[in-house]
């Protein structure tokens, strides 16, 4: 049996069972209490056993995780309490991303691949805008056109719009208002950084779940600094993204003696907010089924409460430091907070819970049979990694060592919608041009008014690619343009 070791109090030590990882997780509490440091002793923990994990490092100070720690006597003081045989400073194999590519390697993904039901999310759009994004990849898909960033999407939009007539009797009316809505919600999100995101080479999702030569697992740190700020929406996209990404590319593992990657998402409650029902109850699907590949998901907020109650339901591992009860409302979440533990006869729970210090934690695991535990009161273990940020030149110095240097930094802009329409509709202008000119032709000449084989012919085909623009543009829906090429 593989284990984590969390901390402990004067009684005993408190241990994790990795088998129990992929049932999930929650570390919840008010800002300053240590969410964040536990969270780097859970990451540090599964790295030693040999488990990749992804992480958001949302103030910057989570890097240190790639150096070692420095001897401290308070942290000194901490082992002892514990009882902590064996403790070594020492960092862990580290891989950084930025999807603003400053911080870390560029972090990318398609349109397509992202889908229509978490852009109209992100877009914030009504269901009437949804429809109508719907009905673009639908268009999209039919007429072998690909969807790889914004620009693609405006002129699919943009040729929508131009062709409304011709696709209302198989894809139902398509509104210019809703369309333009959709187009300046577009705009909007690319002032956020979006053109960073939609662009290929999109992130392969083999590059977070690697291990090093010694057998540790790689962590992969999501610089989030810039993006949470600048666009949480795009933030929370890109989570829902890869999460449903690992849940439908990755095959059933069965039981096993540890995840085979764990995720740990910060700021949790922007994955729920103001999400539509319909996304929720995805959400819900992905995290019940996806410890069936091996994965363990790890929310992490202020209060438990921020995530939905059927969500929340299915998180085994749940550490919980210090909530303050300021008004009415705090003292009702405090007391709802301590209802999701296990009692413990020695504990209140809701009393414990406004009493907790920094780097104090209330903690319930899972058994092996899955049921969890009572309650405990502990101290969390120091990590061994150093706590706080890496300076710039630490930083720059492991990126330009990391084993995938290089992958990601040019962007490809293949053929794709923009430049198969454009191309269209180029073609088109040349043909009405040329029509202008033969009918110019016909009335200087003043000649016979039957038309000559060159001209039905020029008109014919005119006729030809005004009515099966919409339907002929062929390409294969996994990059084979134009009837086989890749």
């Amino acid at each position: 049996m593989q284990e984590i070791l969390l901390g402990g109090n004067a009684q005993k030590q408190l241990i994790m069972n990795a088998a129990m990882g992929n049932r999930h997780g929650v570390i919840s509490g008010a800002t300053g209490t240590g969410k964040t440091v536990t969270l780097q002793i859970l990451a540090e923990g599964y790295s030693r056993i040999g488990v990749p994990v992804f992480m958001v490092d949302m103030k910057g100070d989570l890097s240190g995780i790639a150096k070692p720690g420095q001897e401290h006597p308070k942290i000194t003081e901490r082992i002892q309490s514990i009882g902590i045989d064996n403790f070594q400073f020492k960092g862990n194999p580290t891989v950084f991303w930025d999807i603003f590519a400053k911080n870390g390697h560029p972090v990318r993904t398609t349109i397509s691949d992202i889908g229509p039901l978490l852009l109209s999310h992100l877009l914030e759009l009504n269901d009437t805008q949804s429809g109508i994004l719907y009905s673009c990849f639908k268009i999209a898909d039919d007429q072998g056109l690909l969807l790889l960033d914004l620009k693609d999407l405006q002129s699919m939009l943009m040729w929508m719009t131009d062709n409304a007539r011709e696709l209302k009797s198989e894809y139902g009316h398509i509104s210019s208002a809703s369309i333009g809505a959709i187009q300046r919600r577009l705009l909007v999100l690319e002032e956020q950084g979006a053109a960073n995101f939609f662009a290929e080479p999109a992130l392969d999702l083999d590059d977070i779940q690697h291990v090093d030569f010694s057998g540790q697992g790689v962590i992969s740190v999501l610089d989030a600094t810039i993006l949470i700020n600048k666009s949480p929406r795009l933030y929370a996209a890109f989570l829902l993204w890869m999460l449903s990404e690992l849940y439908e590319t990755l095959p059933e593992v069965g039981d096993a003696d540890k995840p085979r990657l764990v995720l740990f998402f910060d700021e949790a409650h922007l994955l729920f907010d103001r999400a539509p029902r319909v996304l929720i109850d995805k959400i819900e699907q992905i995290v019940r089924l996806i410890r069936s590949k091996g994965i363990g998901v790890y929310f992490i907020s202020q209060s438990p409460l921020d995530i939905p109650e059927d969500i929340l339901g299915q998180l085994g591992l749940k550490i919980q430091h210090a909530l303050r009860a300021y008004t009415p409302k705090d003292k009702k979440t405090i007391k709802a907070v301590a209802s999701t533990f296990r009692a413990n006869p020695e504990l209140d729970t809701e009393q414990v819970i406004k009493e907790l210090k920094t780097g104090e934690a209330l903690v319930s695991v899972l058994n092996p049979d899955g049921s969890p535990t009572p309650v405990e009161r502990i101290l969390m273990r120091p990590p061994e990694s150093r706590i706080g940020p890496l300076t710039e030149a630490e930083r720059k110095e492991l990126i330009s060592r990391s084993p995938i240097q290089g992958r990601y930094d040019e962007v490809i802009d293949r053929e794709s919608a923009y430049e198969l329409l454009k191309q269209k509709a180029e073609k088109m202008a040349e043909i009405q041009e040329q029509q202008k000119s033969v009918k110019k032709r016909r009335s200087t000449s003043r000649s016979s008014s039957r038309q000559s084989v060159g001209e039905a012919l020029l008109k014919s085909a005119a006729r030809s690619i005004g009515s099966q623009i919409g339907r002929q543009i062929i390409r294969g829906i996994m990059g084979s343009l134009l009837g086989g090429r890749r």
